[in-house]
């Protein structure tokens, strides 16, 4: 079984009628396909801590309550070749045990095989941030990794 897994960019992606999300123990990143030649005039796209709203030439594309809260002030959005809108939300709780399961409250939500993997990789993003100089690119997660995985700060060095 492959998993949706990008090696060199280590994004769990959860596609979307629109496009698609993934994220990052930081991060939130949205894709969404829009017609080819769109101008950012042509984008009316709203950050909030909890919501979100992207149109399109007035065509609403994505909109609503967000899973959790994000940081408005560095939230951003660009428009890349005239077809593709990236947004990226920075999360306000950014530890491995949060793992979004859906993009919007209700809606968007990954499998859960995706949401599985998700949660697989910020636990391994997690575990490379704690022990820096480590090549964890072969690594793979089993057992406990839910939440974040096993606490081990508490361990002496």
């Amino acid at each position: 079984m492959s998993a949706p897994f990008e090696e060199r960019s280590g994004v769990v992606p959860c596609g979307t009628p629109w496009g698609r999300w993934y994220q990052t123990l930081e991060e939130v990143f949205i894709e969404v396909r829009v017609p080819p030649g769109t101008r950012a005039k042509d984008v009316h796209c709203s950050l909030r801590s909890r919501h979100i709203a992207l149109a399109v030439r007035g065509q609403e594309l994505l909109q609503g309550k967000l899973f959790d809260s994000t940081v408005t002030d560095e939230g951003t959005w660009t428009l890349e070749d005239r077809q593709l809108i990236r947004i990226v939300l920075m999360k306000t709780n950014r530890d491995a045990g949060n793992c979004w399961t859906s993009l919007l409250e209700n809606e968007y939500a990954a499998d859960p095989w995706v949401q599985d993997q998700m949660q697989r990789k910020l636990t391994l993003e997690r575990f490379q941030r704690e022990n820096p100089g480590f090549d964890f690119s072969g690594a793979e997660i089993s057992g406990n990794y839910s939440k974040g995985g096993p606490d081990f700060s508490s361990l002496e060095k």
